[in-house]
């Protein structure tokens, strides 16, 4: 099997998601030198950290999770447009499991990782959540459950890209619906999204968790963009 991947790999180069090199064998998605370089936040290691600061007076987090630090046409949005519109949803699995495993170390007890959700219309036009992969990745480093079903998102909005930072809230307000709420009290919930760069959808799902008794939030992504 060894001797047919190796065959495999010289004519089907896998590149790295991250720079576009060539992979050796025994990489996955991204090569060993981005693995190393590529510009992690590490705010596990820095509770009070700028994301978390950002979403002071807006949302209590206990922890404010971004893997890596965006950079405008850098390897981490390369890796961020393969997961989200080249169908690799795998990658996302693959990043939520380094981060996972880095978060077990470092913070307190995560008792489920809850996805944004998509709405039911852009995830049948998509075919997944990538948002719910990179939460299947953190789940498994993080030894603990996943929720996929109960968060919904009601309302269809349109795409947050190009809209200013009070658009993007007008846009995700009040869009989640939160079913069988009682689950969840007492709860430290790891909400994950794959970019946050306002918070505003961050805090409209927070929105449906707010009033339940006990309940902790926290935040992940794959990246943030310091824009907030």
């Amino acid at each position: 099997m060894a001797l047919i991947n190796d065959f495999l790999s010289l004519i089907y180069p896998r590149p790295c998601e991250a720079c576009g090199n060539t992979l050796f064998k025994h990489e996955r998605f991204i090569c060993h030198y981005c693995k190393l370089h590529l510009p992690k936040s590490n705010y596990h290691k820095k509770p009070e950290n700028a994301l978390h600061t950002a979403f002071m007076g807006r949302v209590p987090l206990v922890y404010a999770l971004p893997f890596y630090v965006f950079e405008k046409s850098g390897r981490v949005q390369k890796m961020l447009h393969a997961i989200k519109y080249r169908g690799q949803k795998e990658l996302g699995e693959y990043l939520g499991q380094l981060y996972g495993k880095e978060l077990y170390e470092h913070i307190t007890a995560i008792d489920v990782v809850v996805p944004v959700p998509l709405h039911k219309k852009k995830l049948k036009m998509r075919g997944y959540n990538q948002s719910e992969w990179f939460a299947k990745g953190l789940a498994s480093g993080l030894n603990t459950e996943i929720n996929t079903t109960s968060l919904e998102r009601s309302i269809e909005t349109g795409t947050q890209t190009k809209k200013k930072k009070y658009e993007r809230w007008e846009n995700v307000e009040g869009i989640f619906e939160l079913k069988n709420k009682a689950q969840f009290a007492n709860k430290h919930i790891l909400l994950t999204d794959d970019v946050i760069t306002t918070g505003a959808t961050i805090e409209a799902a927070w929105q449906a968790f707010k009033d339940i008794d006990g309940v902790k939030i926290s935040a992940a992504s794959i990246a943030f963009t310091h824009k907030m």
